[in-house]
């Protein structure tokens, strides 16, 4: 069983950063291509950043810049490194596990940003 956990959202200031992680267990290979999204009530989730198992990146346009996203295959773990955050970077972060045809998602994480 595949297991994702997100943890470090919280409240900030705009201009402010925060890091969020998300860490996997259980059967998977630490080669495993995962992403982060978010998503505001009443629209659909939108991918915020990917990183393959190989470590290529892709993001959003919205947070080009401003985001990073990293991962400790070691620790099965991937990062996203928030910069100059903006109050429209309020949502709640997911963070996705693909692995052959099946997608695991986490619980998710709140990120609020004031202005």
């Amino acid at each position: 069983q595949v297991q994702v956990v997100e943890s470090g959202g919280g409240l900030v200031q705009a201009g402010g950063s925060l890091r969020l992680s998300c860490a996997a267990s259980g059967s998977i290979f630490s080669l495993n291509p995962m992403g982060w999204y978010r998503q505001v009530p009443g629209k659909q989730r939108e991918l915020v950043a990917g990183i393959s198992g190989g470590g290529r990146t892709t993001y959003a346009d919205f947070v080009k810049g401003r985001f990073t996203i990293s991962r400790d295959n070691g620790k099965n773990t991937v990062y996203l490194q928030m910069n100059s955050l903006k109050p429209e970077d309020t949502a709640v972060y997911y963070c996705r596990l693909d692995r052959g045809s099946y997608n695991y998602w986490g619980q998710g994480t709140q990120v609020t940003v004031s202005s």
